[in-house]
């Protein structure tokens, strides 16, 4: 267990370029509660030193929902489980861009197209290339989640104007198997790396509260940092009927925030964005997210669940005196 005098000595090491060792991390993971205040505040200063005071603003188009035949067991949109979930074809481009200028309306910066299934058919791939066209010629940045994509599919999307790849890892290599069985933490990575190598900024992270140790929750920091990704999501779990994943607990507030400051130690010059089961795990202690190192928001409702509105969102950056980037 770390001593606050360490935290203090691991903070100045990082600012000056130093990385965090993984038994140093297992430190930060086992600080007591009655010492998490003192550690969200090393948190926010690296936050402060490394991001500023910016906060970047997401939103998303749930634009292809369920019929998935993948079997990740936190996801309501798999096939192979019963949930109440809407299913529907990839929406019309004028769903997208309705729902793009609501979001630039709220001053939000990033515009994600999400979809259900292993990856997106080339039918889509070409729709969706003019989605990303019509994102970007309102001004916002065009992002995309489309399962696990090749090379020239990731190439095909970047000349139409794509400027970020989604692609979370979701946990640790170890765990993964626990989490899905119908393909692997190799084919995520192999689709991160193929997005890098074009050029493209990458977002990924993971879920959190699906029954991974801390060391998992460290493994895939750790993995994130080699691969050097730009942006990195936390997303709590929120168990959803009809999922094997159902009886499970969500975490506890401060946990989830110790989540949060941990990564802005391990990733301390990264997005640490806040993104689904927000609103849900944290409750009122929302409002600590900033606090705890956080530096990016997903806002507004998710995929399959809600999420807070834009309007609540702006007050608490404005309340916190940050800066929309």
């Amino acid at each position: 267990m770390l001593k606050i005098g360490d935290l203090t000595n691991i903070t100045e090491r990082i600012i000056n370029g130093e990385t965090l060792t993984f038994e140093e991390a297992l430190g930060i993971a086992t600080t007591p509660e009655e010492d998490l205040l003192e550690l969200f505040l090393y948190a926010k200063r690296l936050r402060n030193h490394f991001r500023k005071r910016a906060v970047d603003l997401c939103a998303i188009i749930n634009a292809k929902s369920g019929a998935c035949p993948e079997d990740c067991s936190f996801c309501a949109q798999s096939a192979r489980h019963k949930t109440s979930v809407d299913v529907y074809p990839l929406v019309d481009k004028e769903v997208v861009m309705r729902k793009a200028e609501e979001a630039k309306a709220n001053g939000v910066r990033r515009f994600c197209i999400v979809i259900s299934g292993r990856k997106a058919s080339r039918e889509d791939l070409k729709k969706i290339g003019k989605f990303i066209e019509g994102i970007r010629d309102i001004g916002l940045l065009p992002c995309a989640t489309l399962g696990l994509l090749e090379k020239d599919e990731l190439l095909f999307l970047k000349d139409h104007g794509l400027e970020r790849y989604h692609h979370n890892l979701e946990t640790s290599e170890r765990f993964f198997p626990n989490i899905c069985s119908t393909h692997t933490f190799g084919e995520k990575l192999k689709t991160i790396e193929e997005a890098k190598s074009l050029g493209l900024s990458v977002c990924s992270g993971g879920i959190f509260g699906m029954g991974e140790e801390w060391e998992d929750r460290i493994d895939m920091a750790f993995t994130l940092r080699e691969l050097q990704v730009d942006s990195v999501p936390i997303n709590f779990l929120i168990p959803i009927k009809g999922t094997p994943l159902n009886g499970i607990d969500m975490l506890p507030p401060l946990e989830a925030l110790k989540i949060v400051s941990l990564y802005r130690f391990i990733l301390p010059n990264r997005e640490i964005r806040l993104c689904g089961g927000r609103a849900q795990v944290l409750g009122e202690f929302n409002s600590m997210i900033f606090f705890a190192g956080a530096d990016a928001i997903l806002t507004g409702n998710y995929l399959t669940t809600t999420g807070r509105t834009y309007s609540d969102d702006l007050r608490l950056i404005r309340l916190m005196g940050l800066e929309i980037t």
